[in-house]
């Protein structure tokens, strides 16, 4: 007796069990099926639910009528794991759209808080002792190491990029022998101090260290509509409508731009003696921006790269003893790498509707400043004022 109310108990779960899937399916293929082929399946479903043969009997017809119903269901693996790839794609999607945002750091105008594609010195950390693969993977570096092979002069005809999926190297000729480095050419200019006035000498050493790859970091989205923006933040936003000297900025050098957002609306700015001075929206004098917000303090500290903020001839705005009052709605963006970026000192103010949002956490490769963005101390190195060559100073290559 307990036997057959066992097999009695777990025939009638077979049972639901088959008859929850298939109301499942129903449910799932409605917008598949035509009239005929859902009237078939109301009524498999009914005969089912009502049948009073055994349990067994009535799965078995089930299944028997289900496969008379024509679905047109084919690959139904296939179609189920193409139907969690186009959910997977469209909560990440979501997520992009509406929280976070990766981005490359492109350039060198934000150092020394984040890097671009850089040059980095042999022996400044335990990265040089790793294999080149985990370095790349890890570290995102690049071995960068010439000595001349013999005496010359640099042709400055001779430069060649060589430029595939991964990777961006830039060749040369001293003398009559052609040498590779990696790195577009400003780089590779910037790194080797090449001079087409200078003669070189067989055994003279160009280069040796790494060319690392830009920082990679995670921008968040969601706080730019629950607060307005800070002065201070690490800032991404989009180049649309943005002008310099009567160019569109997004033809010059693209669509996405990060900036540290150093004036808010209505903000009255002026550059003195490499700081920057504020006169917040109804005051009536100016302050240090660093006093305003402590994340400007590093900026003054003339170490590890921090040069503070300069008065750009070229510039349209904050040229040496002018100011500028931030438009409404608008937020002037500097890089920290004043002396090296092109900001609203050349393309004023940013429209609100412009920005996308801040920087939150650097997340590749794992450098110092892996983590929480714009959170590293600045080396304990003096900037030095006449160190610099084209787009960086020297100490920012121990980084």
């Amino acid at each position: 007796m307990i036997t057959d109310a066992l097999k009695n108990f777990f025939s009638r779960r077979k049972r639901r069990k088959v008859l929850a899937e298939l109301r499942t399916l129903r449910h799932a293929e409605d917008d598949l099926l035509n009239a005929e082929q859902r009237r078939s399946f109301d009524a498999l479903l009914d005969t089912l639910a009502t049948s009073p043969a055994s349990d067994r009997e009535a799965v078995a017809t089930a299944r028997g009528a289900l496969r008379k119903i024509d679905l047109g269901i084919r690959h139904p693996a296939m179609r189920e794991f193409l139907d969690l790839i186009l959910v997977v794609g469209a909560v990440a999607g979501g997520i992009r759209g509406l929280f976070l945002q990766p981005f490359r750091i492109p350039t060198g105008s934000m150092q020394p808080t984040l890097y671009g594609i850089h040059y980095q010195y042999r022996g400044e950390g335990v990265a040089d002792r790793l294999p080149a693969s985990l370095q790349a993977i890890g570290f995102g570096r690049r071995r960068a190491e010439l000595k001349l092979a013999e005496d010359g002069p640099l042709d400055v005809d001779s430069f060649r990029v060589d430029d595939n999926f991964f990777t961006t190297d830039t060749s040369f000729v001293v003398g009559t022998r052609r040498y590779r480095l990696p790195g577009e050419p400003n780089k590779v200019l910037e790194y080797t101090e090449l001079d087409p006035e200078r003669l070189y000498r067989r055994g003279e050493t160009l280069a040796d260290g790494f060319v690392a790859m830009g920082d990679h970091l995670f921008v968040e989205r969601v706080s730019l509509y629950l607060r307005p923006p800070r002065r201070g933040d690490v800032t991404v936003f989009n180049t649309e409508e943005l002008m310099v000297q009567g160019r569109r900025l997004s033809d010059l050098s693209g669509y996405y731009y990060i900036k540290r957002l150093a004036g808010l609306p209505g903000d009255t700015l002026k550059i003195a003696d490499n700081r920057l001075y504020i006169r917040p929206k109804g005051e009536t004098a100016f302050r240090r921006a660093d006093e305003l917000d402590p994340r400007f303090e590093k900026l003054f500290s003339q170490l590890g790269g921090y040069q503070g903020y300069w008065n750009e001839p070229r510039a349209d705005f904050l040229r040496e003893g002018e100011e500028y009052t931030v438009p409404e709605g608008h937020y002037f963006m500097l890089g920290d790498n004043s002396r090296f970026s092109l900001d609203s000192r050349f393309f004023g103010g940013v429209p609100r509707r412009n920005l996308v949002g801040r920087a939150l956490w650097v997340f590749w490769p794992f450098s110092r400043r892996w983590g929480i963005a714009d959170s590293a101390e600045p080396l304990g190195i003096p900037t030095g004022r006449d160190g610099f060559n084209r787009g960086s100073y020297r100490v920012m290559y121990r980084q």
